[in-house]
């Protein structure tokens, strides 16, 4: 009874939804689509991209001529940065309604980023004449036509612009910068001109003021800056520019009253002043900042105290003081912005490099270790503090750091190979000469060109008189990769003169005069060794007495050993 009672039912109901007029079903199918799409926006919203397609997928099943669920359909690819599939959706949904403006300016916008510029015209321009009200499109357009260097049309749809919306400031400005890039400078100023008889504007004033300093009307430009600054005291372009000209015409006294007022002004943002002041401690003439020292120092005080923890001013303020060698003002503000900013690498990275530059040896071993901690994937930090180690002469450390390198960044082959570089050094100084070679070869197994370790791996076997060959071999390739290092040149130069080839060295160490060796004691007693064993005493003593007057205590022995030889020669 109970089965009959069910399948009784089931027959009214499927009757009844037959028994409904044509047009009540399709209502009624429209509803659920519709449900369904609003369902799908919301996944979308949401950021379910895949339930969301899965729902328009079936509506446009059931129902291909549904714009709406083709629209999402394409804003779900883009979402999943599938822009082919997303033009198809886009193009389904223009066609099915193609009197819905979204639908075919996100297609316009799809060649856009897709770089199809003459497909991005074209459907610009025909919304624009089904759409002549959308301003965005115009400017749109605008920039289009710019980009493909089409000018003459874009100030024809900027004319249409003014028609339309009538003259604004932005309309005015674009076409400035569009007479410009068509070479009509003259035309382009004219036009900012006529604006500005009709529309006062500091924006506008301001241009037409760093554009007659661009063509070094001075008088001009201040007269505009002025004017701008009349309606509206506190416009930073206007200032600074009005500053620069005030400069660059020597009126020092007055430009620093403007600057003073330009920094104060907590509107502009700081790195714009930052990167100002930056540009004037390192671009400016060194005398202009030695001269107004005190003014620079008054400026520097008086933006930090109201951009007290700008990473940028407070970097620019650091970098000031150490070009005018006040290195307690500049630790201070190096520290300072690391300070404020314990998380940035950049700051962490000047301080440290400020303390290597000021040779704060013990300063650089402590706070490169620490940078270290902070960021333990920059070995360079480990690298900075063992330099300071390094000239505190504790050659442990320095080992210590080169293994943790070796530690951290076991695949990393520049890194591991100054690291076994450094190692030999260490070990040279150390003497133990064979952990010293260990560690050479570790190197070259890295990089078997790798100059420097060459050149002294061969320079100490030349010391020590031992394998003369192999030393050889590397100098050779270390003056082949640089043959004007002078270093190298006297390396290489003196390993052929303890094979006794005193002959083959002279024109090595020749070069090397040419390339600062007259700067090192031993190489000028390297060559006059050579020169003495040549008999051209002449000029052996020449290099000589010149290594004598630059020896401080490079050379143990010098001068006695200078003794024997004028004795040998009989002078």
């Amino acid at each position: 009874m109970k089965k009959f009672l069910y399948m009784a039912l089931a027959a009214c109901v499927f009757l009844s939804f037959f028994s409904m007029p044509a047009h009540a079903q399709k209502e009624r199918a429209e509803a659920r689509h519709e449900n369904m799409v609003l369902s799908a926006v919301a996944r979308y919203n949401e950021r379910d991209i895949d339930s969301a397609v899965s729902i328009l997928k079936e509506v446009v099943a059931d129902d291909p001529q549904n714009d709406g669920a083709w629209y999402y359909l394409g804003q779900c690819a883009i979402a999943k940065n599938d822009p082919e599939t997303a033009e198809q959706c886009y193009r389904m949904a223009s066609e099915i309604d193609p009197s819905n403006f979204w639908y075919r300016y996100r297609l316009a916008r799809l060649y856009a980023v897709t770089s199809r510029a003459e497909l991005t015209v074209d459907m610009y321009e025909k919304l624009l004449e089904d759409f002549p009200k959308k301003s965005d499109l115009y400017f749109d357009l605008v920039e289009l036509y710019g980009s493909q260097q089409e000018y003459d049309k874009a100030l024809e749809t900027l004319k249409e612009i003014e028609t339309v919306f009538g003259m604004t400031e932005s309309i005015a400005v674009y076409r400035f910068n569009l007479l410009r890039m068509l070479n009509r400078q003259e035309e382009a100023f004219q036009s900012l001109q006529d604006y500005n008889k009709e529309y006062s504007s500091p924006f506008i004033l301001a241009t037409l003021a760093d554009y007659e300093m661009a063509m070094y009307n001075d008088s001009t430009a201040l007269a505009y800056y002025d004017e701008a600054l009349e309606l509206a005291p506190d416009y930073s372009p206007a200032l600074l520019g009005k500053a620069e000209a005030l400069r660059m015409t020597r009126r020092y006294e007055e430009y620093f009253n403007v600057l003073d007022k330009y920094i104060v002004t907590e509107d502009t943002p700081a790195g714009a002043k930052g990167d100002y002041l930056m540009a004037v401690v390192q671009r400016t003439d060194p005398k202009f900042v030695s001269t107004f020292q005190p003014q620079l120092d008054t400026v520097m005080n008086k933006v930090l105290k109201v951009h007290p923890k700008d990473s940028i001013l407070l970097h620019a303020a650091a970098v000031y003081y150490y070009s005018t060698d006040r290195m307690d003002q500049a630790k201070k503000h190096f520290k300072a912005n690391l300070e404020a900013w314990p998380e940035s690498f950049a700051a962490a990275a000047t301080y440290v490099e400020f303390l290597m530059y000021a040779q704060e040896w013990e300063d650089l071993s402590r706070e490169g270790r620490k940078a270290f901690e902070r960021f333990p994937k920059e070995t360079a930090f480990l690298e900075m503090a063992s330099m300071g180690d390094y000239n505190l002469e504790e050659y442990d450390k320095v080992l210590d750091l080169c293994q943790k390198v070796l530690e951290v960044a076991p695949r990393d082959s520049s890194k591991t190979l100054r690291a076994w570089s450094t190692m030999g050094d260490i070990y040279h100084q150390l003497g133990d000469d064979k952990k010293a070679y260990k560690a050479y070869d570790k190197a070259l197994k890295i990089n078997p060109d790798y100059v420097y370790v060459l050149n002294n791996y061969a320079y100490y076997l030349s010391v020590e008189g031992k394998k003369l060959k192999k030393a050889y071999s590397m100098s050779k390739k270390a003056i082949e990769a640089e043959p004007d290092n002078a270093t190298y040149l006297d390396t290489f130069g003196w390993i052929l003169y303890l094979q006794g080839k005193a002959l083959e060295a002279k024109p090595f160490f020749k070069h090397a005069m040419l390339y600062g060796g007259k700067d090192s004691v031993v190489i000028m007693d390297h060559y006059a060794e050579v020169l003495f064993v040549l008999k051209e005493y002449d000029l052996a003593l020449v290099y000589w007495n010149l290594a004598l007057q630059k020896n401080k205590g490079e050379i143990e022995g010098l001068e006695e050993k200078v003794k024997q030889r004028r004795q040998e020669m009989k002078k």
